[in-house]
């Protein structure tokens, strides 16, 4: 097989001169850089789009991290940035104050038992509410690793199962329980209809969204991955699940790509690059009808707002390697850095010598 050069190199620019888009979500296995590719596509959208926010539902939240900023389950103004705005949301935490009274929670945590699930749906479906209320052009989701992006997305039907169990709880018990209310004397927040309302209204938001994230005008999902064996494996299984539920996914980012660009060569990174692009070369098979774009594997990290923004040259242009095997340059280079290794080792010769006779 052929080295990856054969086969056509994309950029992310398709995805940020779709104006249409509203909604861009971001994921893949963890670790394999998923935050800071949401982070360089919002700074990105932000230069061209009138307000942008980026959303993580990561509970590690590493959007702090990467912007060296502290935010918040509520927006915040990326520093540095008029229209970008970024907010951390825990969907394991979200839901406890999604519902209103303690009563009312205590009941729904009681369903949430026998319906798994649901209560990660509501606190998404509460984050939906507030995010609607908000005029943001673009929003950019950084997601966690890929089973909780695909429970996200299971999200509608989840809470549309939870409705039905709650109807069928009030179809048997609803007598009882407003009789059991009223014995207790606890208000009306906790009269059926009122969280059957609440519980609706989620429903009603989520489906709505739903309904705009099937949309390939407004939804498109960028899966990240790096060129190994078990990243390749999840970036299929979470294509097929994109497939299934009907959303759009046509950008590949592979993340930490090792060019040959080393002067001196070493054994290692030859071995590296050898498995890398046995991988490399699946993924252009696998998804010929995909923008793929190769990042570089850098040799240190890509933190804060400065460093995003130089790193997201390559997300628009297919990055360069420095040097070129086998042009005059190269050997020139390779030349003068191994008489710079000559030299050094025999000066360190030398020294050992010297102190040799000495001894």
């Amino acid at each position: 097989m052929g080295s990856s050069a054969e086969f056509p190199e994309g950029t992310l620019q398709n995805v940020l001169e779709q104006d249409s888009l509203k909604w861009i979500f971001v994921g893949g296995k963890g670790g394999v850089g998923k935050t800071t590719c949401s982070s360089i596509i919002s700074i990105l959208l932000a230069s061209i789009r009138e307000s942008v926010l980026i959303i993580s539902t990561d509970p590690a939240h590493n959007l702090s991290d990467a912007f060296q900023q502290k935010f918040t389950k509520s927006p915040s103004l990326v520093n540095g940035f008029s229209n970008l705005y970024a907010m951390e949301i825990d969907p394991t935490v979200e839901h406890e104050d999604s519902l209103g009274s303690a009563a009312t929670d205590g009941f729904v945590s009681e369903l949430a038992n026998s319906i798994p699930g649901i209560d990660e749906a509501m606190s998404f479906a509460e984050m939906l509410k507030l995010v609607q209320t908000m005029d943001y052009s673009v929003i950019v989701f950084d997601t966690a690793p890929t089973g909780h992006t695909l429970r996200l997305l299971q999200f509608p039907s989840t809470l549309e199962k939870g409705l039905a169990k709650i109807m069928s709880l009030k179809n048997r018990f609803g007598g009882l329980l407003s009789q059991m209310t009223r014995l207790l004397g606890v208000g009306d927040e906790f009269n059926e209809d009122a969280i059957l309302g609440k519980l609706e209204g989620m429903k009603e938001v989520i489906e709505r969204v739903n309904k705009q994230f099937k949309d390939p005008d407004l939804t498109t999902f960028v899966c990240v991955c790096i060129p190994e064996f078990l990243s390749l494996y999840e970036t299929e299984r979470l294509v097929q699940e994109l497939t299934k539920f009907e959303i759009d996914t046509h950008n590949i980012i592979i993340n930490q790509v090792i060019y040959d660009e080393e002067v001196v060569e070493s054994k290692l990174l030859k071995a590296r690059m050898r498995m890398q692009q046995k991988y490399l070369n699946q993924f252009y098979m696998l998804y010929d009808d995909f923008n793929i774009t190769k990042l570089p594997l850098l040799p240190q990290e890509v933190c804060g707002v400065e460093a995003l923004k130089a790193f997201s040259r390559n997300f628009l242009s297919v990055y360069q390697p420095s040097i070129t095997r086998g042009t005059l340059e190269e050997v020139e280079q390779r030349v003068s850095a191994l008489r710079e290794h000559l030299k050094n080792a025999e000066a360190e010769l030398d020294r050992l010598n010297k102190g040799k006779q000495k001894a």
